[in-house]
């Protein structure tokens, strides 16, 4: 039994029984209270702070009340156009006391521009803190001791981080990796000099490269590229699995996007079962993790440098389109129901302040504060009330997968028109042989039963459902030929508006 795994494991035993009272907190409403107020306090001398006279909201003998009625809600463009744009120049005490040093770029799925997400030292602080505690989670998974002393694998974008005279930029992954504690050096792989590497595809190539020469336990990345880097290694060294050259590999670290539709083609890649860890680590904050097994559900961090609001996902705050009314409703953590979704709004250590991050969440357990990501404000197709979520995307594929022994990497689909009404058009990404309107039919009798608001559409307005097969590695190349190859770019589950005839315009010309 390795010495260094048994010191490991037994340290991380160790820190979980010890009592901590800033972890071991019965009341997440009361410490959300303690959360706002240390966030107010610590910016009321920014301008952002000044602004809204948080030293007015402190004073209040309800401050959660007070802060929603003085602050609006922000998105994005508002938040950068309004205040974010002014610490691109380096000056300080905007948002957040202090200049701001790291900006990670977050384009999404869309095809707009990237953004620029403010990292504050306090942000860093807050993430290495909360990774820790997902860290001593795995004591509840009894990994045997020589797990500990595997190498972990982590697949993200790169540490070489652009640097224009005033602060760096990169994806957020290049920058928490950069920031790396020394002791983890050890067992992080592909190591300090292939992830700095900025081209994509080398960066695959170089990891391909070193695969025989390392042991390695853990994984960690987004879903699709991950399987891609496993296919390019079995294919490399003529392995049937890929537990035949990291016969140790027992995690798989994800997030990003759902699962779901990958577990069917990534379990054929596997000598034996994997254990799933979803995390919920935005370019915003580090929201979640799943921190004990036998779940599907990640566990809210209420408690470090993030106070939340919840927005129910319905008509009264949000139209067709998934843009949110003004003034919307807001709960927080003493109010969500379970089974209920909700656009989430965070105000943190890195100056957001009420800012919709677009993702929308839906609470399995309100009593552990357990939730899943079910989709994004804008990535819900409706174009005549069938409030399609990505959630039941998933599942209709997933469905369809089992049904006919299938392997779907990828999909994608629309709302067109049909004459004087509607159609769905679904874009399949297999490799394997299945009839076009066969899936289509599938697909369709699926959400009839997922979806009650789909099947009464699909009577009077939704007059066809359309499936079109396209091989998966066309997707990836779509994104690369549109510059967002790399493991922080996701293919977007709904297309809408110029998207649609750009993707079907690529699409003709690979067919």
């Amino acid at each position: 039994m390795p010495i260094v795994g048994s010191i490991i494991k037994g340290a991380l035993e160790l820190r979980s029984r010890m009592p901590d009272k800033k972890r071991v907190i019965k009341r997440p409403f009361i410490e959300q209270n303690k959360i706002l107020k240390k966030l107010l306090r610590k910016a009321q001398y920014t301008s952002f702070g000044e602004y809204y006279r948080f030293e007015e909201i402190l004073a209040s003998s309800n401050k959660i009340n007070e802060f929603k009625k003085r602050v609006p809600v922000f998105d994005y463009t508002k938040m950068h156009y309004n205040w974010w744009y002014r610490t691109l120049s380096g000056e300080q005490y905007v948002s957040w006391p202090g200049r701001v040093k790291y900006f990670a770029l977050s384009s999404g799925t869309s095809g707009s521009s990237s953004k620029y997400i403010p990292l504050t030292t306090d942000m860093l602080k807050a993430i290495k803190k909360t990774s820790v505690r997902q860290l001593v989670s795995l004591v509840k998974y009894d990994l045997p001791r020589e797990f500990f002393e595997k190498g972990i694998l982590m697949l993200g974008g790169s540490t070489h981080l652009n640097f224009n005279g005033t602060y760096y930029e990169g994806d957020l992954s290049g920058i928490t990796t950069g920031n790396l504690p020394f002791w983890f050096q050890h067992y992080y792989k592909p190591g300090k000099r292939i992830s700095k590497e900025r081209d994509w595809s080398a960066k695959l190539e170089e990891i391909v490269n070193k695969a025989t020469e390392w042991d390695i336990g853990a994984i960690v990345g987004v879903p699709a590229w991950m399987q891609i880097l496993l296919e390019k290694i079995i294919d490399r060294y003529k392995l049937k699995h890929i537990h035949e050259i990291w016969p140790n590999l027992t995690i798989f670290c994800h997030g990003g996007v759902s699962f779901t539709p990958y577990i069917k083609t990534f379990e054929k890649l596997l000598g034996k079962p994997l254990i799933y860890i979803e995390t919920y680590l935005a370019s915003e904050g580090f929201f979640a993790y799943q921190n004990r097994p036998n779940t599907n559900s990640m566990k809210l961090v209420f408690d470090n440098g993030i106070f939340y609001e919840f927005i129910p996902y319905n008509k009264t705050n949000f139209d067709t389109e998934g843009n949110l009314i003004e003034n919307p409703e807001t709960l927080t953590v003493n109010e969500i129901k379970e089974n209920e979704d909700y656009a989430l709004l965070v105000s943190t250590v890195a100056g957001a302040w009420r800012f919709l991050i677009g993702d929308v969440i839906r609470f399995t357990s309100k009593e552990e504060l357990e939730l899943q990501i079910v989709g994004r404000t804008k990535h819900y197709l409706s174009v005549c009330g069938e409030h399609l979520s990505v959630e039941n995307m998933d599942r209709a594929i997933e469905m369809l997968e089992n049904k006919f022994n299938i392997g779907v990497k990828e999909y994608t689909v629309a709302g067109i028109p049909y004459g004087t009404m509607f159609a769905h058009k679904w874009w399949i990404g297999t490799d394997d042989n299945i009839d076009v309107k066969l899936a289509a039919q599938k697909i369709d009798e699926y959400l009839k039963v997922l979806n009650d608001d789909y099947r009464v559409e699909r009577i009077a307005a939704i007059k066809n459902v359309e499936a079109i097969i396209v091989k998966p590695i066309n997707f990836y190349n779509y994104l690369k030929m549109n510059g967002k190859e790399g493991g922080q770019f996701k293919f977007p589950r709904v297309l809408k508006g110029q998207n649609i005839n750009e993707w079907e315009s690529y699409v003709e010309k690979i067919l």
